[in-house]
């Protein structure tokens, strides 16, 4: 009986459960909305630089790492071409087309990809991702905050649009 009764308790208390992937968590009513933090798919390749996993990208490491990236595409070839480039992004940055792009890194316009040209992209990153300029990078640094849409509110709802013009 008492075997019965703690059945019937633990099947009334489950677990709270998170809402599905993509769906905004609500602040208490009358609280300030939380913002959301995400990483930029470069900020992820960053962290995957951190070779000693210590939750710290040293300069070394970053250099090493963006030359270990572009390594597993070039295979030995001096440049990769756009194709190329498309795979190393998928592999380190998650998609094809994520940011940084084969038009804004291939600086001289040869449609090939150097190392030197992924390197001197890479060091503006360095310069924007390391905050308090300590000569490396925290995860904490890599995070990006955003704010949290609003219950009911569309793409766009706030911002400066052209009007829509009226038919009729």
């Amino acid at each position: 009986m008492i075997l019965l009764a703690l059945a019937a308790l633990a099947a009334q208390q489950q677990p709270a459960t998170p809402p599905p992937p993509g769906v905004p968590v609500r602040p208490l009513p009358g609280a300030e909305p939380i913002p959301l933090m995400i990483a930029e798919p470069v900020a992820m390749a960053i962290a995957a630089f951190d070779a000693d996993g210590d939750g710290t990208v040293t300069r070394a490491e970053y250099d090493a790492g963006v030359r270990k990236s572009f390594e597993t595409v070039a295979k030995g070839q001096s440049a990769i071409g756009y194709i190329n480039f498309g795979d190393w992004s998928e592999r380190w940055l998650g998609n094809r087309n994520a940011l940084p792009s084969p038009f804004e890194v291939d600086q001289d316009g040869d449609n090939r990809i150097s190392l030197a040209e992924l390197q001197d992209r890479f060091e503006l990153f360095f310069i924007r991702f390391d905050r308090d300029k300590n000569g490396s990078i925290v995860r904490s640094e890599l995070l990006t905050t955003r704010p949290q849409p609003q219950p009911g509110a569309r793409p766009g709802d706030g911002e400066n649009r052209r009007p829509q013009r009226r038919r009729g």
